[in-house]
């Protein structure tokens, strides 16, 4: 694993054998599309059986992933922790909250499938959102948000990428932004979406959504916005990714997409979480004309609603 890979994970936690919103599991699962052959072997043991991997030794880690000891010390400090012990305390610590969940909730670890009933289905989504919502405020850069809050509360444009239903994320933040007054713009049409970004210099903020990281209309979007100089921030679950190592911000969510579960259809929740959070900072920020701002959207579509 490259040295870049070790400071990007260090940099979503502070401590990470301390309270990691995300988790052991959920730090290798993001991080596995970068790993070497030898750091995949161990990240596929751990992944295999948590339980085990909670018991090993540096020794039995490493005769089980087929690798060598000093490859399971390098794996454990790239994720951010100083050696196998504290990996597994964190990984203890991961276990027993998910215990903890699971007995609460009887929907922790559920797989939707056919046998749910529509009360089953409906607490497992519920739980998975709410968890994905909260596990992302955690994590979050602070010092990234604020400092696009404050880009876009200038005002400065804004352009947003994204497609599938990372486009309606961009489109829910464009909605919100226009609504106070902040130019901003997004096209579902990823090519007008390629000539947005080329037109954008150092005036521009642009924000390309793309939970996995690896849409490559999006990151093709923010690298031209960059290369004209454009604050560009990416909205993302996986800190590694193209889409991440593309932008001079990130802002990551925590969720899976990588199955039927109700964790994977989390993601777009997670989405939508950071773009509230952002738009209510911005809000914040312009607060003096914020009501102007609102009386004169509200007045303009106000004629259409129907009244009692």
């Amino acid at each position: 694993m490259s040295e870049a890979m070790s400071n990007e994970v260090g940099d979503t936690d502070d401590d990470p054998s301390g309270d990691d919103p995300s988790g052991v599991v959920e730090r290798i699962r993001r991080s596995r599309a970068g790993f070497s052959p030898t750091e995949a072997a161990i990240a596929e043991t751990v992944l295999a059986d948590p339980q085990a991997a909670l018991m090993a030794t540096t020794g039995s880690l490493a005769e089980g992933a087929g690798v060598s000891q000093a490859s399971v010390v390098r794996f454990c400090r790239a994720l951010g922790y100083t050696g196998l012990p504290d990996l597994r305390l964190a990984l203890a610590q991961e276990l027993s909250r998910r215990d903890l969940e699971h007995e609460r909730s009887g929907v922790a670890h559920g797989r939707i499938d056919a046998s749910d009933s529509l009360a089953d289905l409906a607490a497992k989504i519920a739980f998975h959102e709410a968890r994905s919502i909260e596990q992302t405020a955690r994590q979050l850069d602070l010092d990234a948000l604020e400092e696009t809050a404050r880009a876009i509360a200038v005002p400065r444009p804004v352009t947003v990428f994204g497609v599938g239903a990372s486009g309606l994320v961009a489109a829910d933040l464009t909605q919100k932004l226009q609504r106070i007054g902040q130019p901003c713009q997004f096209h579902a049409d990823t090519h007008v979406q390629l000539v947005h970004a080329a037109l954008l210099d150092a005036d521009d903020v642009a924000v390309g959504f793309s939970f996995s990281g690896r849409t490559r209309d999006v990151g093709d979007c923010l690298r031209l916005a960059r290369e004209g100089g454009a604050l560009t921030v990416a909205v993302t679950g996986d800190p590694r990714s193209p889409t991440a190592r593309g932008a001079a911000r990130v802002l990551l969510t925590a969720a899976r997409e990588d199955e039927l579960r109700a964790a994977a259809l989390a993601s777009r929740m997670a989405q939508l979480a950071v773009v509230d959070i952002l738009f209510a900072r911005v809000a914040q920020l312009r607060f003096d004309d914020l009501d102007a701002a609102l009386a004169t959207t509200r007045a303009a579509v106000d004629r259409l609603r129907l009244r009692p």
